[in-house]
Formats: C-alpha cells, sequence, structure tokens
C-alpha cells in the first residue's frame, strides 16, 4: 500500500512537471510567433549575425561593376562620378576642408562618414566625394553652407524644425530676454513654467507633466515609473521602431549589452495582442507612432540600401485601428500604454499622435521641437503613474532627476513655442494639413514615373522616404545627385526627408523640379542599370556570398 502511495504521488509529481512545461512552451511559442520574422525582430540572432559579418571593400574597378554591368556602363558610371567629384571639389571646398579639420576629433562624424553608403563602397567614395557638416546661416526654408551655397532644407533638424528656422530664432531670442534677470539658475523655477504645464497639460490630456534633457531621458523616465507601478519587469517594443539609444529599448544591434527585460514584438499583429493578454510580466508597451509609415521596419538609411526592397507606405485608418485594439488590452491588462512622440509630436495635429489617430495614452513623451529650438525631454502622465513615491513605504521610491531640467533658458523658448500654437497662424499651418503634403507627394511621384525615373516617395504628412521601383545597387548614389542640385539631406540620406510645415508650394516646387533633375541625371549616369535577370533577391544572394568568401579569407578588396 505504501509502495502504491509512492508511486502514485511520483505520478502526480511528474504530471505536475509536464503540464507545468506545456504551460511555459505554449507561451514561449506565443513569444515566439508575435515576432516579426526579419532580424530586426530578433534581437539575438541580429547580435549574433553581426559579429559574423566581414568587413572587406571594392576596389576601383569592382566599385562601378559590382552588380555586373557592362564595361560600357561601368566607364559612363566612372565619367559621372569624376564629374560630381570636381563639381564637390570646386563648390563645397571651404565647408569640406572645415569638416576634415574636425573630424579626427569628433567621433560622431566618423560615425556617419563610414555609415553613409554600404560599407563595401565607402573607402572609394570618400576619396572622391565628402559631404560638409558645416553650415552658417538659415533663413526661411534654406540653410546656407561655408562656400554660400544655399540648399532646400530637407534635415527638418532631426524633427526639431516644425515651423521653420526664422521662427525657432525668434522664439529663443524673445525666450532669453524673459529670463535674462535670472540666467542660468538652476533648482529652482522661472514662473515661465507655470504656464508651460498648463499648456501641457490640456495638449496632452493628461495630469501632470516631468521635464528631462532629451527624448532618451523621458522615455527612460516613462518605463521606469510603468515598471514601479505595475511591479512588473517587462517593457513590450514593436519591431524597427526607435525609442532613443538606451540599452532596453535598444536589444539588438547597437547595444554591447543584451536587454533581457524587453520583448519585441511584430507590429500590427494579432499575435502580439495575444501575448500582451496571456503574459503576467510586462509593464508596458512603447508606441513610436512613426512606424505608421513603415511598420517592422528599422529607420531607413542609405547605409543600408543593398538593393531596392526598401518601402514604405502609410495607412491612417489601419494604424489607427492597431492602436484601438492596442488601447484596449492594455486597458484590459493594466499595461501602460506610452506613446513615444519625441519626433512626431506637434508635426502631425496640435494634439499630436493622441490627437491624429484618436487614442489616448496613459503616459507622452515629447521632445525636440517642444523646446522652441533647444534640447528637451518631456513626460505626461495620468496621475497616479507620475507618483515616484509611495505613501505606505517612503523608503520605496521612484528617483528621477537631472541637472539641467527646467534650466530657464529651455522653459523660456518653450513657452514661446506653446504660446504661437495657440496663434491663426499656427492653426493656419494644421489646417488641411495631411491633404497639402499628400497632394505634394503625389504630383511628385507622377512626374518621376512620367520621366521613368526607378524612384517614388511614400509620405507620413511631412515626413517622407524614398523608395526605389527595380532593383539596384546604387541607389544610394542619390543622395550625392540631391546635394549637387542644392538639397540637404541628413546623413542618413534619402531615408527621412522631413520637411519644415512653411514650405509654401513655390518652396516645393522649386524642391521638386531639383529632386527630378537630380535623379534624371543619376539614371543618365548609369547608376541605374540592371539586366533582366536581376532581382532583389539575386542581389543580396550576391552579397551574402561576399560576405561568406571573406568570411574565411585573409583578402579585405573585392577585384
Amino acid at each position: 500500500m505504501e509502495w502504491r502511495s509512492t508511486t502514485l504521488a511520483f505520478y502526480g509529481v511528474g504530471a505536475a512537471v509536464v503540464a507545468t512545461s506545456l504551460v511555459t512552451l505554449r507561451r514561449r511559442l506565443q513569444l515566439s510567433m508575435a515576432k516579426h520574422a526579419s532580424l530586426t525582430g530578433h534581437a539575438r540572432m541580429a547580435r549574433w549575425m553581426a559579429s559574423f559579418v566581414p568587413f572587406y571593400q571594392y576596389d576601383d574597378a569592382r566599385f562601378f561593376c559590382s552588380d555586373d554591368a557592362p564595361r560600357e556602363i561601368a566607364a559612363v558610371r566612372r565619367a559621372g562620378l569624376m564629374r560630381l567629384s570636381a563639381l564637390y571639389k570646386t563648390r563645397f571646398a571651404e565647408t569640406t576642408r572645415r569638416t576634415d579639420e574636425v573630424s579626427g576629433g569628433i567621433s560622431d562624424l566618423q560615425f556617419t562618414e563610414a555609415y553613409r553608403v554600404p560599407f563595401q563602397y565607402g573607402a572609394f567614395l570618400r576619396q572622391h566625394l565628402k559631404f560638409g557638416a558645416f553650415v552658417q546661416s538659415s533663413a526661411g526654408v534654406t540653410v546656407t553652407d561655408l562656400d554660400g551655397n544655399r540648399f532646400y532644407d530637407l534635415t527638418g533638424s532631426y524633427g526639431v524644425n516644425v515651423f521653420g528656422y526664422d521662427f525657432y530664432k525668434e522664439a529663443i531670442g524673445r525666450g532669453l530676454e524673459r529670463v535674462r534677470e535670472l540666467g542660468p539658475v538652476l533648482g529652482a523655477y522661472h514662473p515661465v513654467i507655470a504656464d508651460n504645464v498648463r499648456r501641457l497639460q490640456e495638449i496632452s490630456g493628461l495630469d501632470e507633466v516631468s521635464f528631462h534633457m532629451s527624448g532618451t531621458e523621458a522615455v527612460m523616465q516613462a518605463v521606469r515609473l510603468a515598471r514601479y507601478h505595475t511591479r512588473r519587469s517587462h517593457l513590450v517594443r514593436f519591431c524597427g521602431a526607435y525609442h532613443g539609444w538606451w540599452g532596453d529599448v535598444q536589444p539588438g544591434i547597437g547595444n554591447p549589452v543584451p536587454a533581457h527585460e524587453t520583448y519585441t514584438l511584430n507590429d500590427m499583429s494579432g499575435d502580439s495582442l495575444r501575448v500582451l493578454r496571456t503574459r503576467r510580466d510586462i509593464a508596458c508597451v512603447l508606441v513610436n507612432p512613426l512606424q505608421a509609415l513603415h511598420p517592422n521596419a528599422g529607420a531607413p538609411a542609405d547605409a543600408s540600401l543593398v538593393d531596392s526592397s526598401r518601402s514604405a507606405q502609410f495607412d491612417k485608418g489601419a494604424y489607427a485601428d492597431w492602436l484601438k485594439q492596442l488601447r484596449a488590452v492594455c486597458t484590459e491588462r493594466n499595461i501602460v500604454l506610452i506613446f513615444d512622440e519625441v519626433f512626431v509630436g506637434f508635426r502631425l495635429a496640435v494634439g499630436g499622435a493622441q490627437e491624429y489617430f484618436g487614442v489616448r495614452a496613459d503616459l507622452v513623451t515629447y521632445g525636440k521641437t517642444l523646446g522652441g529650438g533647444l534640447p528637451i525631454g518631456v513626460l505626461c502622465g495620468r496621475k497616479d503613474l507620475m507618483r515616484r513615491f509611495r505613501d505606505e513605504r517612503p523608503a520605496d521610491i521612484c528617483f528621477a532627476r537631472g541637472t539641467f531640467n527646467s534650466h530657464p533658458y529651455v522653459m523660456a523658448a518653450m513657452h514661446e513655442f506653446l504660446q504661437h500654437l495657440e496663434t491663426p497662424q499656427a492653426c493656419a499651418v494644421y489646417r488641411d494639413l495631411d491633404h497639402v503634403w499628400n497632394e505634394r507627394a503625389q504630383r511628385l511621384n507622377q512626374r518621376l514615373r512620367e520621366q521613368a525615373l526607378p524612384v517614388q516617395v511614400a509620405n507620413m504628412s511631412s515626413i517622407w522616404t524614398v523608395c526605389y521601383t527595380h532593383p539596384a545597387r546604387y541607389n544610394w548614389m542619390l543622395q550625392y545627385y540631391l546635394r549637387a542640385e542644392g538639397l540637404a539631406l541628413s546623413w542618413v540620406g534619402t531615408g527621412r526627408l522631413i520637411f519644415s510645415l512653411n514650405f509654401t508650394d513655390n518652396d516645393f516646387a522649386a524642391v521638386a523640379d531639383r529632386f527630378v533633375a537630380a535623379a534624371r541625371a543619376m539614371q543618365d549616369d548609369g547608376w541605374w542599370w540592371c539586366d533582366a535577370a536581376t532581382t532583389n533577391k539575386s542581389i543580396r544572394r550576391r552579397i551574402l556570398k561576399e560576405m561568406i568568401a571573406h568570411r574565411f579569407s585573409s583578402r579585405r578588396a573585392i577585384t
């Protein structure tokens, strides 16, 4: 009898272990199914794969025919590059010289130059085409370099520039006058902060505000507060989304330490909603609304243009429906929904993505343009989530502080910006905003199609990206032709064009003329040649073969 009881107990324990294992396996399978199939959706695999990519570069001859172009096409490309090089050396001489002087001491410049184009082409290209990093003035929708060249500015100052540089210069100037008597006193507040808080509460529809030194810091605090109040460990981010450079929101390539408490899930996916409904360790969900333009894809940059597979298409209705589903699940499971509007805040609407998509978040982060042109990060949130201490446990706190939080100069410039939002001029800018920018994108696309140029643009209001319509390995060259035509791009090249909202129809017409001229010149110089057998898949397969060959070879240059 005793033996039978022991046996039954043993079987019971075994059954319990099996049941637990099955539950664990089911949860892991759900999590796997909720990840995007690309490397971007699998952070650990992406980091592992990145460690095996070897460095190699194309020599002089191979640079012009890495796609097996015939000799005559390679010759046309070489002549085109040499003409462009001569133009750059003449037109941008002083700007380039000053950039060369400082690049050895500025690590950011070294990074951007190394990753402006696919690495195989970089060394040869830098010998002949150099980007200058200096500008000396701005006016209207243009910037002027050290050689006196005026460019239509499509950088948007990384998203800061919503209303135009003239407005921000005036806002900073008026703000400094307002707080001049106080100066850079830190810790205590200038009275202007009270009005800023009131306006931010109205704009965000949330109860409380905290100020930080950058958008990255604001996101860090939002996640920390969510973990503090839910007593849960994990955050959810969506594949491809950018939320700053700190570790927990950058679990893949670029972070030297794995993020163990981050789930990267598939955007706009029912499988992801199932994970949110079933797991008990999720504190918050981070949403960057800009991903609506290219769901599950990383921030586009010309350094990744190894082929023409980059795509983008904005469907406002579909993304709004997704956010509403996400909102419902987060409410049901007591998960904090965070909108990261550091980039899109005040660009899509006065009330940001919350107003634009018709969905309310629990916490919202702002930055960039809100500072009136000066650096800032802002977190707005529900009262219960913003509290940094517990009344019942006085030693259990959620600490966050920064030396320059609420700097008087920043607060004063912010005040000018927030006041401007209520003016008739600002209201007129936001009226029919989508219609204006959608129509402009459609006009440019029509012109490109009429001239049989293999380029199209996709947009989310005034945020644009360039896509390429047939397979090619040299799409990244377009950024150099655009610069030659007087269009200023950020270091990511054609991946992201950001227009300030003060572009008039005449301004945009000039940009469109220059864009088409640049694309036509690039086509005439042979960079978009391809044969009938070329596909994006065949291009990627060729590059993979090159990498494998060089992984097991001491050679560094392909001839």
